[in-house]
């Protein structure tokens, strides 16, 4: 796969790094991609490894303390180094593994890593950073593992030196388990520890070293009543030391990276006795495939299919393997030191052989098996994270009235009227699709006119179809007249499950489950983050294969782009909503609720500094998210304005009142009352000051953020001295100053979704047989899959670009290191390959992503 890193130098944002940094300034920072070498890019061929960050450093390696980085080799008490390890695992250089630990152990969060820490990760992205931590969490997963086997076999009085040893050597979940399962509790004894019970360890031992002073003879004894029972249990011993020793396996593993290693799939005997065979697995009937080549859908989907009994799986090793091996073996590594007699020759070829079928082909087959399901359900997951970021940073449809409806047969299409700021107008139902069209019809040009609504979203569940052509239909004969009235399909995957939860019904506890549905179709259009969030991320439809990989792993991950979103846009602390603050960096639910309450008891906060007085507010806590909020002079004033007129006795001023105010346990924090025009930025509470001196320097003040004075100004000097000067000059680092540069130059208000695309609004409708093969069409990602793109081209169903068909030369720049490079929300331009009406599939293939 191919990865990128960016390195900022200046001039404006690069856009993969864009919304990290809150998108591209006006001033602006250029972007400049680092050069890397890398391997020719297909999608037919497996994902190899991520890239290095870059080929150079993009920020300042800073040496920790010996002591300190003693000490994170030492933590895992294993016998390999813990950043060592992490940097050949991940592909990152050693000083960045450094940092990412310790910022993890400092209790960091990624969104924060990411802006504001960009010289300590190299400039490294979100999902970079998650995959370092991952693995990190891996390891120590495996150190606490290790402890806790040594204990148990300590307890047991089984454990030895050299099997002390071997189990600290281990590096991964698979080499404990070969090494610890011969000891497990209820396991049989191994031939080998029978073999030593009977206390022939020293004489496998002397074969080895001296040889010549071996008489098998002399080791017949009780239990041992012929040479040849002796000679086995040599053998024995033998083979369970090669299995286990570190450079066998090495090689053994090298010889297999040579040669061609197969995974074969075959219909079951069970499934064939009686006859169930899914037709859903036809294609794994007869499947072999190089482990090097198969795709990552094809591994799940075997899999799948072995778990039901329907396919049986095996991996095939080439016999050349096991030849060479064996040769290596003998001549080499377990070459006896000394002269050895035929029949002791024998005794070694023997456990060679005894090893490689018994102990080295079974663990090499659980070794693939478990790296290609690994591999698989990242990459299937890493789809997860890329189509749910893509959906969540849709650009929001403002300042207009918007009708949700849920579309229904029998029991009507719900519709929900929506404020431009998403609040509920008015809810009702109509009944499309049945008698008494006209009527119905009547009632929404009512409503239309009324609310001057001209945006509809429908949803794509039931009746969608016949109630986009209800509609189409009505605009194409002027129904809502003088209204330019248009319409969307949208998602509504999720919301019947969100019309039931306990925040749908404290939001709304007066509509019916039914109607809140509406709603929620109407606000993904108008602001799809602030409303998926709502929704468990599993069930907004967003990939392939979720119940093939792991529950812990994806949820970890969706849940982790979740933050990353919220957090790059910013939230308005005085007018979001507690289940969109949870998911800000730094929070949780208990914090989010205690903002929400301290917000209703004291009224809207007036600068960031406040948030220090809510409880459970801690530094660390304030570090995290204080840069991810942002305090709007504009809504604050209007809610200030709302509570005046709300209230027959107004009070004291809020100021005043906030200036009395003392959270429980905070009496000793002095809490500014006045409102800082930085708290509108994206620039950490932390770099205040350096804002301040950059703003003395350019002549400007933090009144003028986003104006056009202002950003002639930094213009001007960014172009009189580079960004490195200037950082020197304020005693910052250039990263800072890119940001700092970037929150002062940005219009009020901005927002980084500006950049991305929103919902495709239309007036006519097109079906499948109006298609023809050839047509070249524009549409829009609607999903992923690891086998390809599902695009909406308006005729009610998805078309799949195979992947086959998203080849290089047809994907801008910026999309070549993705896995599939393209992602939901994305306008593209396709031709049609072919139409099956009557399975209602369309093959299309991609001309180009549109810009």
């Amino acid at each position: 796969m191919k990865e990128e890193r960016v390195s900022f130098i200046v001039s404006e944002a690069h856009q993969a790094d864009g919304w990290a940094g809150e998108g591209s300034s006006q001033a602006g920072l250029k972007a400049k991609k680092e050069e890397v070498e890398e391997e020719d890019f297909r999608f037919d061929e497996p994902c190899q490894k991520k890239q290095k960050t870059s080929g150079a450093c993009l920020g300042q390696p800073t040496a920790l303390p010996s002591s300190q980085a003693q000490a994170l080799r030492n933590e895992l008490n294993m016998n390999w180094d813990l950043i060592e390890v992490l940097s050949i695992l991940t592909c990152v250089e050693r000083w960045v593994c450094v940092n990412i630990v310790t910022l993890l152990r400092e209790e960091n969060t990624v969104p924060f890593m990411v802006r504001y820490r960009k010289d300590m990760i190299n400039h490294m992205d979100a999902d970079a950073v998650r995959d370092v931590q991952l693995i990190y969490e891996e390891l120590c997963s495996l150190a606490k593992k290790t402890k806790s086997v040594i204990q148990t076999l300590k307890k047991d009085g089984v454990l030895t030196d050299e099997l002390e040893q071997d189990l600290r050597n281990c590096r991964s979940a698979d080499e404990l388990d070969h090494v610890y399962s011969p000891y497990k509790k209820g396991s049989k004894l191994t031939k080998a520890r029978r073999a030593k019970a009977l206390g022939l360890e020293e004489a496998a031992s002397a074969l080895m070293e001296k040889p010549h002073t071996l008489d098998l003879r002399a080791w017949v004894k009780t239990g041992l009543s012929s040479v040849e029972e002796v000679a086995t249990g040599v053998e024995h011993i033998l083979a369970d030391m090669i299995a286990k020793d570190p450079e066998t396996l090495t090689y053994v593993k090298t010889l297999c990276e040579n040669s061609s290693v197969t995974i074969q799939s075959s219909v079951s005997k069970s499934a064939l006795k009686e006859k169930e065979q899914d037709k859903s697995f036809h294609l794994y009937f007869d499947f072999t495939s190089n482990i090097q080549r198969i795709q990552p859908h094809q591994t799940l989907a075997i899999n799948r299919g072995e778990s039901l009994k329907i396919l049986t799986v095996k991996v095939n090793i080439p016999d050349r393997v096991k030849s060479d091996f064996t040769r290596w073996c003998i001549n080499n590594r377990w070459r006896p030191r000394t002269f050895a007699r035929e029949d002791l020759n024998i005794i070694i070829k023997n456990a060679v052989e005894d090893s490689y079928k018994r102990l080295i082909l079974p663990f090499l087959t659980r070794s693939y098996r478990n790296k290609l399901t690994s591999a698989a359900e990242k990459e299937s997951i890493a789809m997860f994270v890329r189509n749910l970021r893509q959906r969540l940073l849709l650009c929001p449809i403002r300042g207009c009235v918007i009708m949700g409806v849920d579309p229904g047969f029998r029991h009507g299409c719900k519709l929900a009227v929506l404020s431009p700021t998403s609040q509920i107008i008015h809810t009702d139902v109509v009944y499309l699709h049945n008698s008494g069209q006209q009527r119905e019809a009547d009632k929404l040009r009512h409503l239309m006119i009324k609310y001057s609504c001209t945006k509809v979203v429908i949803g794509n569940g039931t009746a969608c179809r016949e109630t986009e052509s209800f509609f189409a239909d009505l605009i194409s004969r002027r129904y809502f007249h003088p209204l330019d009235v248009s319409y969307c399909i949208t998602s509504e995957a999720g919301a019947s499950i969100y019309s039931v939860s306990p925040e749908a019904v404290k939001e709304m506890p007066d509509l019916d489950p039914n109607l809140r549905s509406a709603v929620s179709i109407g606000r993904r259009v108008q602001d799809p983050l602030a409303e998926l969030v709502k929704i468990d991320p599993k069930h907004i439809g967003i990939g392939t294969y979720q119940h093939d990989v792991s529950a812990g792993a994806l949820k970890a991950a969706l849940d982790g782009v979740v933050q990353e979103c919220v957090s790059f846009v910013g939230v308005d602390i005085n007018i979001c909503s507690e289940t969109l603050m949870r998911h800000v960096a730094g929070l949780n639910a208990g914090r989010a609720k205690n903002i929400a309450e301290w917000r209703e008891q004291n009224g809207p906060f007036i600068n960031r500094e406040q948030l220090k007085l809510v409880k459970g507010m801690g530094p660390k806590t304030y570090q995290q998210c204080a840069g991810f909020i942002r305090i709007n002079p504009q809504t604050r004033y209007a809610l200030i304005c709302k509570l005046a007129r709300s209230s027959p006795h107004p009070g004291p001023a809020v100021p005043e009142k906030l200036a009395a105010k003392k959270a429980k346990g905070k009496t000793g924090v002095n809490i500014s009352t006045s409102f800082n025009p930085l708290d509108q930025t994206c620039i950490h509470p932390e770099s205040y000051h350096v804002a301040q001196r950059f703003l003395s320097i350019v002549g400007g003040s933090a009144d003028q953020i986003g104006s056009a004075g202002l950003q002639q100004c930094v213009e001007s000097k960014v172009r009189s001295s580079s960004v490195e000067e200037l950082a020197k000059t304020v005693d910052t680092t250039p990263e800072t100053l890119k940001l700092i540069i970037d929150g002062l130059t940005q219009p009020p208000g901005f927002d980084i979704r500006q950049n991305f695309g929103q919902a495709d609004f239309k007036q006519g409708i097109v079906s499948m047989s109006d298609l023809r093969v050839g047509a070249v069409l524009t549409g829009r990602v609607d999903n992923t899959a690891l086998f390809g793109a599902f695009v909406d081209i308006g005729v009610g169903r998805a078309g799949l670009i195979h992947k086959s068909n998203i080849t290089l030369d047809k994907l801008p720049v910026s999309q070549r290191r993705r896995s599939l490079a393209l992602g939901p929300g994305e306008r593209v331009e396709v031709r049609v390959l072919n139409v099956d009406a009557q399975r209602g599939r369309i093959g299309l293939d991609l001309i180009r992503v549109l810009q």
